[in-house]
Formats: C-alpha cells, structure tokens, sequence
C-alpha cells in the first residue's frame, strides 16, 4: 500500500473550544473542511444529526477526507479507497492508520470543535 505520508496540516491540541460555523452550514450526510487559523485542519462531518471531526487527512497519500463519500459514519478517501470512522478515527483499510478525532460540541446551534 505504500508509504504512508505525515500530516502537516494536523491540529496541535490546546484543550481549547473552536467555534467553526452553525449546524445548518452543514447538512445531514455531507462534510466540511474547518481551516484553523494556524494552517491546521479538521475534517467536519454530519451523520444524521451527530457531528464528528476527525483529521481532514488519509495517511495514504495525503487527501482531504472532508472532500470524500460519507456513508453512515464511514468515509471513503476519493483518491484510493482507504476507510474511516468519523466517530472515532479509525482506518478500516490498515492498521495503525487510525486519525486523530476531536471532540464536537454544539451550543446554541453553533458548532464547536475542542481541540
């Protein structure tokens, strides 16, 4: 499968609450990319109400996962098929592969990622 790259756009815990848009921004389904103002990146996802957020990065070859098919709380990379729980960060496809997911809070239909 290759060698597997780093992510340099991955977010450096804080401990901190992010507010990053309102829950109709994104709908039931689908996922967003949420740019940090570091460069850093998360991965936003709506299933059936829930919000996950995970690393916006497959370890494959580097891809926007925000960007790819979500189907229940699985997404599929566009680019080669690699796997993931947006629940919880964890690769289907190889071991040791697994994302970092981030806590998603909502306040008053805002949404809030702790990072």
């Amino acid at each position: 499968m290759g060698k597997l790259y780093d992510n340099k756009r991955k977010p450096v815990r804080t401990g901190k609450k992010i507010a990053v848009g309102r829950t109709a921004d994104v709908p039931a389904g689908r996922g967003a990319t949420v740019k940090l103002k570091d460069g850093a990146e998360v991965a936003l996802f709506n299933v059936g109400g829930k919000f996950y957020a995970i690393e916006n990065f497959c370890p494959h070859k580097g891809y926007p996962l925000a960007d790819s098919r979500l189907s229940g709380g699985i997404v599929e990379c566009d680019l080669h098929g690699w796997r993931f729980d947006v629940r919880n960060g964890e690769c289907y496809t190889k071991k040791n592969c697994s994302l970092e997911n981030y806590e998603v809070l909502i306040e008053d239909e805002m949404i809030k990622i702790l990072i």
